[in-house]
């Protein structure tokens, strides 16, 4: 191998492994009809109706708990009075028989299969996680309301640091 072709080499090496390092792009929303779950005016979601079951599931879990105060720690034992991010994804997930028990934000990077979902996509990264569920964020940060808590949105968000992962065959 010339110097010229070892040269060649290594740059491509170098763009491969730092394309691999480039940050998850941002979640922004978008309507597919048939598709994205609605906003009611009450601030729970309506599931598409040919949905899969467990979307169907997941989304009326989320709407039992719009509203439910933030509470760091909250959803991972009783008596806390509110959910933090992963206490409100462990309750989605749960109820979409997706999830056996809840799990802190940072193991949202391992779990289901990588990349995002047909259905359900988790964005986690160190100290947060939200979901996409058939097109609507759902999530207690970035909602524009001042006292968090897990809210269904329209609204994007930053994703520096996010992997997505999603349940499998969703």
């Amino acid at each position: 191998m010339s110097v010229l072709d070892w040269r060649v080499w290594m740059a491509v090496c170098c763009v491969v492994w730092f394309a691999g390092c480039a940050g998850t792009s941002p979640y922004v929303y978008e309507y597919i009809p048939g598709r994205t779950a609605t906003i009611a005016s009450d601030g729970t979601a309506v599931a598409p109706p040919r949905a899969p079951a467990a979307v169907q599931d997941a989304i009326a879990a989320g709407n039992e708990i719009v509203g439910t105060p933030y509470v760091y720690g909250g959803g991972h034992a009783e008596g806390r009075g509110g959910l933090d991010c992963s206490g409100a994804t462990s309750y989605v997930l749960r109820a979409g028989g997706r999830l056996r028990e809840p799990m802190p934000s940072e193991s949202f990077r391992h779990y289901g299969e990588s990349g995002p979902g047909r259905w359900i996509s988790v964005y986690a990264r160190d100290g947060h996680v939200f979901l996409v569920v058939a097109g609507l964020r759902f999530d207690p940060g970035w909602n524009g309301y001042q006292h968090g808590g897990p809210r269904w949105t329209r609204r994007s968000r930053p994703t520096d640091g996010c992997v997505i992962r999603h349940p499998p065959g969703l």
